[in-house]
């Protein structure tokens, strides 16, 4: 395939693209939400503040091939660690077409447990909230080098 229509196709791709954002920090949100029309301005970001709203939308999408989430940016700490455990064991046991959704974790937590139990619990990364814009930045030019312009993700998989 010549380069041209491989560029064309992923920009098309981009398009195409939604992520979810489960963030319950109004500030961390704010950040995150410039940090992404900055680096990725194609994406659609949808952002809840809360497990029920995530949730909500995640079983609202799970039909809709063109409504799911390409990836999914997960607090830890929604208020608590417990919360964001529950959520991401909710997540993992919905239908395939969600299950399958790659979740990013983001936390203020460099705890080496909270690291490991959450790629034994599933996440895709686990990346530790920068602390000022700039970092924010950084963070989403490789997200979207990596996540949008590089991986290729399996097909979406319905049952019903």
């Amino acid at each position: 395939m010549p380069i041209e229509t491989t560029h064309n196709r992923l920009r098309y791709n981009v398009k195409q693209v939604k992520v979810l954002v489960i963030e319950d920090s109004a500030d961390h949100s704010v950040l995150m939400k410039s940090a992404l029309q900055q680096c990725i301005p194609e994406v659609t970001a949808v952002f809840v503040d809360n497990s029920e709203e995530a949730l909500e939308l995640l079983n609202e999408w799970s039909t809709q091939e063109w409504e799911l989430p390409k990836l999914i940016f997960q607090d830890l700490y929604l208020p608590s660690r417990e919360d964001g455990w529950h959520l991401l064991e909710q997540i993992k046991t919905m239908s395939p077409s969600c299950n399958r959704v790659p979740v990013v974790m983001l936390s203020s937590s460099d705890d080496r447990t909270d690291i490991v139990d959450a790629y034994i619990r599933g996440v895709a990364s686990y990346l530790v909230k920068p602390t000022d814009y700039a970092d924010w930045l950084t963070y989403f030019k490789e997200l979207r080098t990596y996540w949008i312009d590089t991986v290729t993700l399996p097909p979406v998989q319905f049952s019903i």
